[in-house]
């Protein structure tokens, strides 16, 4: 199959910026310029702003009316905060200040490239990928670290399957952090602009990880919860179910409508717990929850104990006892290793890849992978 060539038009009137990225853009593999002047649909408008924001914003909203373009990139002598956010509500996806920086247009170019590598190689896929929700039935029991090295484990698996994590702890999401990762954008704006989500969209968004892992963090202030419905978030979910094999999901400890509706719509729930008599308690009153609703199937979902000690003073058989269902995982107690990893931002493999709670997580995405091929 000839590779896809993704073209490139200019509204630009500095002559030194337009030669500058007609050179660089030219210069790439996999990319063309073309005239203003061809009415062809493109794949990136790049478009030149400063002189007068209303009349600049008026351009971009007739730009993304017109559907001229996927993407419609900026580029301008001057940063202004306020024309930015009304641009980027209007569905800018980058932005170069002046002097151009040639690196960051060249980031900015490949990641589009790669984006559209992946929708058009995973919407050959047949197969519905896998969410996964994990959820802790206790604040504070390592959720976030299940969810973030569960992730970090398939994506490590033989064959490589191609993996999404997502952030649903509202306000107190910490995935960006665990992975050192600086991220544009949250689903918030995905949630924002959801009438032209797609594909294409998505990974626009989405931050890749040096690990394989594409991130989708949550907002990080309280405006951008107000978006969050059932509705939208089964949208989000169906798009990245095209496009990854598995969708991990830090699902928090909250139980409102959101989290409900990825509940219902997961494949399997992975309910995080300690060994400890009112989390046990916690994850009792969870199962009976789940089977009061009808959703989430019993088989669907397993307990996983983090910070398991042997000489725990409560055994397995009684907490298995206690919540009337086998536990699926042990996820050693390793406090050590598991603080240098989030400290670091890094995964538990990065860190030590030998260690016995790594193991854990590799076992982990194994049994998940022999649940996949058995469905």
């Amino acid at each position: 199959m000839a590779e896809k060539i993704i073209n490139v038009k200019f509204f630009i009137e500095n002559l030194q910026i337009l030669e500058e990225l007609n050179n660089l853009i030219s210069s790439l593999e996999g990319f063309h310029v073309r005239k203003l002047s061809d009415r062809t649909p493109c794949d990136i408008f790049i478009i030149e702003t400063g002189g007068n924001p209303p009349q600049d914003l008026q351009k971009i909203a007739s730009a993304e009316k017109s559907a001229a373009a996927k993407e419609i990139f900026l580029t301008s002598p001057h940063f202004k905060p306020d024309f930015m956010i009304q641009a980027i509500r209007l569905g800018v996806r980058e932005f170069f200040i002046q002097p151009i920086n040639k690196e960051d247009v060249e980031r900015a170019l490949l990641k589009f490239r790669d984006s559209q590598e992946i929708v058009v190689r995973d919407s050959r896929k047949i197969k519905r990928g896998k969410i996964i929700d994990v959820i802790g039935s206790k604040g504070g029991i390592g959720a976030t670290t299940v969810a973030v090295n569960l992730a970090a484990s398939l994506i490590k698996s033989k064959g490589f399957p191609s993996v999404a994590l997502i952030d649903m702890n509202l306000l107190f999401g910490e995935i960006p952090i665990f992975l050192n990762l600086k991220s544009a954008f949250n689903w918030g704006e995905m949630a924002r602009n959801i009438s032209r989500a797609d594909a294409t969209y998505l990974m626009s968004i989405l931050t890749k990880h040096s690990s394989g892992i594409y991130v989708l963090p949550s907002p990080s202030a309280i405006d951008g919860n107000d978006v969050a419905t059932p509705e939208i978030i089964a949208k989000i979910l169906e798009i990245m179910a095209q496009l990854f094999d598995f969708i991990i999901i830090d699902g928090g400890q909250s139980l409102d409508d959101v989290s409900l509706k990825i509940l219902e719509l997961s494949d399997y729930v992975f309910v995080a717990a300690i060994l400890s008599l009112p989390c046990l308690t916690n994850v009792k009153k969870l199962l009976w929850t789940f089977n009061s609703l009808g959703f989430p199937k019993s088989e669907k979902v397993r307990v996983l104990i983090n910070r398991y000690h042997k000489k725990s003073l409560i055994s397995l058989k009684e907490a298995e006892k206690s919540i009337e269902q086998e536990i699926y995982q042990l996820i050693e107690n390793d406090y050590q290793t598991t603080m240098s990893a989030i400290n670091q931002g890094k995964t538990l493999l990065a860190i030590n890849s030998r260690a016995e709670i790594t193991k854990n997580f590799t076992d982990l995405a194994s049994k998940l992978l022999e649940l996949e091929k058995c469905s």
